[in-house]
């Protein structure tokens, strides 16, 4: 199973991570946080921060620089209108294969 997860959340962190930036701005690590707390264990950092560097490069995030209490100020991310619009996207073309998926799969007998 782990590598069936691995290769389909390839194809979807990227939405994800968009969803859990619906609720409020967050930086890298407790953007990590909150995957591994949803059940995405093994995640880790280096994927979430190479995505999130993606994904300012695509604008769909605003980036502020905060001060951090230990080190260098934190690169807090916040949804802003073109990553709604992706995110919408995201849940449209999820919808569509989902349901496709469940169509295609055998009802248990027995």
């Amino acid at each position: 199973m782990a590598t069936h997860m691995t290769e389909m959340l390839k194809g979807t962190l990227e939405g994800i991570v968009l969803a859990i930036l619906t609720d409020r701005p967050a930086y890298g690590y407790e953007i990590t946080t909150r995957l591994r707390d949803e059940g995405f264990e093994s995640i880790v950092e280096g994927t979430v921060y190479a995505l999130l560097i993606r994904i300012e490069q695509k604008g769909y995030v605003d980036v502020e620089k905060v001060p951090s209490e230990k080190g260098p100020p934190r690169k807090v991310y916040s949804l802003n209108v073109s990553g709604r619009e992706q995110l919408a996207d995201f849940w449209q073309t999820w919808d569509f294969i989902s349901a496709r998926i469940e169509h295609l799969r055998p009802v248990p007998t027995g």
